[in-house]
């Protein structure tokens, strides 16, 4: 009995490598190029600013290479240069993955670049919407208004209930036997 089930759980345990070697060889090689690339940080919320990275390093990207996206800006970056800075749009969907495009000597390449689903400070904000300096609390409500009628016709209301209270708690029902 013992040997069925190591023999079954290692059945299981080689069909699952063998179907999913396949899909990892596959994923790998549609995105080759001459050069590297990637996107810091790979997650980021609306509003934030990416840095766009090319390795130069390799010779596979020697002029100017155009990084574009449905969530920034196309941005050029210039052939003495390795990277650049993007920053995302304000209406990018939170938790939605984008495409980034790396192009570069009629070469391209892609990444993804994932939205945050919290939302980041402008990195220049004008106007700043908030004030600078605090709010103008304890004006009003213990003075201001202060009306005896309303005050006493308020605490005659709290008297009754509580006179109400006492004397239905007090009272007899009536199925004692007396």
């Amino acid at each position: 009995m013992r040997a069925i089930r190591v023999a079954s759980a290692a059945l299981l345990g080689v069909g699952a490598l063998a179907l999913s070697a396949p899909a990892a060889v596959a994923s790998g090689g549609g995105n080759i190029t001459p050069f590297g690339f990637s996107v810091m940080p790979s997650t980021i919320a609306a509003g934030g600013q990416v840095t766009l990275q090319l390795d130069r390093d390799s010779g596979g990207c020697t002029g100017s290479a155009t990084v574009s996206s449905g969530v920034f800006d196309t941005i050029t970056i210039p052939g003495n240069r390795s990277s650049a800075t993007a920053v995302v749009d304000w209406d990018a969907k939170p938790g939605a993955v984008y495409k980034v495009t790396f192009s570069c000597n009629g070469v391209s390449g892609s990444t993804e670049l994932t939205i945050a689903t919290g939302r980041t400070t402008p990195t220049n904000p004008t106007p700043y919407p908030y004030p600078d300096r605090g709010v103008h609390a304890g004006e009003g409500g213990s003075v201001a208004g202060f009306d005896l009628k309303e005050i006493g016709l308020g605490a005659a209301l709290i008297a009754g209930s509580v006179g109400a209270a006492y004397h239905f708690s007090r009272r007899r029902t009536g199925e004692d036997g007396a």
